[in-house]
């Protein structure tokens, strides 16, 4: 009686895997194919009798019946398993061949980003001055003490020197001491810098971010924006400047 059931049992485990090649193989839907995966290896499927079946055998013929029940459901398994894939691939195929992007769409809107109010109104300003003539300059914000100071009649040793809390910079290795590098106190170094490569007419406006050694409280901060001006030209007179600052004003 055991020799027959286990016999019985290995004929309905070859049948099933049979049927369910055949069912599985031909399923060219998804839904189709859950439906097999349930009628095979679901909790009331086609396997589940068997496996309960087992434990009745007599104790030698239940690891072999046992080990070809696992593999008749890891083949199922896996027969479900590549046939899904095959048929999304089935699907994406067709989708990529029928369906075709829609340019007449509007495109989406790219988000950017905002000018900081600084930047905003820095260049507000330029825009006025550029109107009048004015050029727009920028210079080095690590700047020499030659440019900072002596070029503007500001010498070691000078009692202006004492209002600026000079942010003094180790000069770089090779370089030469003497020439001492600090962050600007002004942008006026570019007013030096700039005639030294022009001649007149000059107009320009210098814009710039500079650097003082400041206790920072509510109303200091040790880098802070200037902007100013520089015109040379001959018979420029003060009538000039007040005419250029009125129309910025208004």
């Amino acid at each position: 009686m055991g020799d027959e059931s286990s016999a019985e049992l290995r004929r309905q485990l070859n049948n099933i895997l049979a049927e369910a090649r055949g069912r599985v193989t031909t399923s060219r839907d998804l839904a189709a194919l859950e439906q097999e995966r349930i009628r095979f290896l679901g909790r009331n499927g086609l396997l589940a009798p068997l496996f309960d079946a087992i434990p009745s055998l007599p104790m030698a013929e239940r690891r072999e019946i046992g080990t070809v029940a696992n593999s008749t459901k890891q083949a199922i398994a896996q027969l479900l398993e590549a046939q899904v894939r095959l048929v999304r691939a089935d699907v994406l195929g067709e989708r990529l061949t029928t369906e075709r992007e829609d340019m007449t769409l509007p495109p989406r809107r790219i988000r950017v980003g905002r000018l900081h109010p600084i930047s905003q109104t820095t260049r507000e300003v330029s825009r006025v001055f550029a109107t009048m003539g004015f050029e727009t300059v920028e210079g080095p914000e690590i700047e020499w003490d030659y440019y900072n100071f002596e070029a503007l009649n500001i010498p070691p040793g000078h009692p202006a020197r004492e209002k600026w809390d000079t942010l003094w910079i180790s000069n770089p290795l090779g370089d030469d001491p003497s020439r001492p590098l600090l962050g600007r106190t002004h942008t006026s170094p570019m007013q030096v810098r700039v005639m030294e490569k022009r001649k007149p007419p000059i107009r320009v406006v210098i814009p710039g971010r500079c650097y003082r050694y400041e206790a920072t409280d509510a109303i200091r901060e040790s880098i802070f924006f200037q902007y100013e001006g520089l015109a040379i030209d001959e018979k420029l007179t003060m009538a000039d400047l007040k005419g250029v600052l009125y129309s910025f004003a208004r």
